[in-house]
């Protein structure tokens, strides 16, 4: 592919060329078609790279979980220094993890069940709920509570879930302005 005269202006130590590799998969009877940057073929297999395509949409939903159920739908953080909002995300990043590896032990008491299979907003409050009882308890009863926990899994197991109808395109504009026309850019 080469480079735009553009994005070389913008970017000074991009390259003039740059190496990318086209694989097709058929997904219910429809070619799809993915582009990577990977084109050592030993290193990235073909069915290695669009297993991890097929995978994307799991992090996605991880993005969605961080931001509905950690963070309550906010929009912002609460910091206002950059130092303070560094720490809030790794913070952020630390208890989602935690409660991940949680949901992980979940699934393992669960013969058959993936930790995504888990509802994460369920899962997620039990397991904070449980948590926060634990200074209320003796120490004796700790690792109850933690196997109580991990017994649970059962009562958040979601249904499966059903593939993706709509491909992602842009919707229609439902204001009376006129969508701005972009001049297309075609990578020779």
């Amino acid at each position: 592919l080469t480079a735009c005269p553009q994005a070389r202006k913008e970017f000074t130590d991009l390259p003039e060329y740059i190496e990318a590799r086209l694989l097709t998969k058929t997904i219910n009877g429809k070619p799809r078609q993915i582009l990577t940057s990977m084109t050592d073929v030993m290193r990235f297999p073909p069915a290695d790279i669009v297993d991890l395509y097929d995978n994307r949409w799991e992090i996605e939903l991880g993005f969605r979980e961080m931001k509905q159920s950690l963070l309550d739908r906010q929009f912002t953080l609460r910091s206002n220094q950059p130092e303070l909002i560094k720490q809030e995300l790794w913070g952020i990043l630390l208890a989602y993890n935690l409660i991940r590896y949680q949901m992980v032990l979940m699934a393992k008491s669960v013969d058959g069940i993936h930790p995504n299979q888990l509802s994460f907003h369920g899962a997620s409050m039990h397991i904070i709920y449980e948590l926060t009882m634990l200074p209320f308890c003796s120490p004796g009863n700790i690792p109850k509570y933690v196997m109580n926990i991990t017994k649970s899994a059962k009562q958040f197991v979601l249904p499966a879930r059903r593939e993706r109808r709509y491909p992602r395109e842009l919707k229609c504009s439902k204001n009376g302005y006129p969508l701005k026309k972009r001049k297309t850019v075609h990578l020779k």
